[in-house]
């Protein structure tokens, strides 16, 4: 049995897209940036925490002949050393985007599976580039609504594509879940379980 510790339509989305049988559940958990702590160490620590979580919620449906994995992930964006999560309302998304407008930033990805016999862990770390956006782009934009609950206050696969000319890396880890990656972390969980990997 696999759940996703998410309640992110994109990576249900992705999952799904992949192929796999699974349900998702949030984990709500305190999703605060610990003192002096990298970007990546957070979305490591973030999806590890929202796997357990979930793994611990459900810990009684385990059971040797199915076994329990629970995947977790979080995604934040990092330009010039600020770390954005998802904005905290308008003034925070276009605060975001301004600091986005005509550079390029890295899009960081922790993943985490959690089965009764081990943890493993995986980061995915995506450049993306950005034209440069004028105001009134960025006004549209944040009146949409789209940017509100995305880690860096946009979405590649929505409306803002028209501003991202390049990546490098892996475009479904901007969207927010890295499937190459994330296929091979669910099947290094389950090398010591009797069940293969649901597909």
């Amino acid at each position: 049995m696999l759940i996703l510790a998410s309640a992110s339509p994109r990576r249900h989305e992705l999952l799904t897209q992949a192929g796999l049988t699974f349900r998702a559940e949030a984990a709500n958990l305190n999703e605060d940036l610990l003192p002096n702590e990298a970007a990546a160490a957070y979305v490591q620590r973030l999806a590890e925490e929202k796997a357990q979580a979930v793994w611990n919620a459900h810990r009684a449906s385990d059971r040797s002949e199915d076994p329990l994995v629970v995947l977790g992930a979080d995604t934040c964006v990092v330009v010039e050393g600020h770390i954005l999560g998802k904005p905290a309302d308008s003034a925070d998304a276009r605060r975001m985007l301004e600091l986005l407008s005509g550079r390029t930033h890295a899009v960081l990805t922790g993943i985490a599976a959690i089965t009764a016999k081990k943890t493993v862990r995986d980061l995915d770390i995506t450049q993306v580039t950005f034209n440069v956006i004028t105001d009134a782009e960025v006004g549209r934009y944040i009146s949409s609504g789209e940017p509100l609950d995305k880690a860096g206050a946009y979405a590649i696969q929505g409306y803002a594509a028209r501003w991202i000319p390049r990546i490098e890396g892996c475009y479904f880890n901007v969207v927010g879940l890295p499937i190459a990656r994330t296929i091979a972390l669910l099947a290094q969980a389950q090398l010591d379980t009797p069940v293969a990997e649901k597909v």
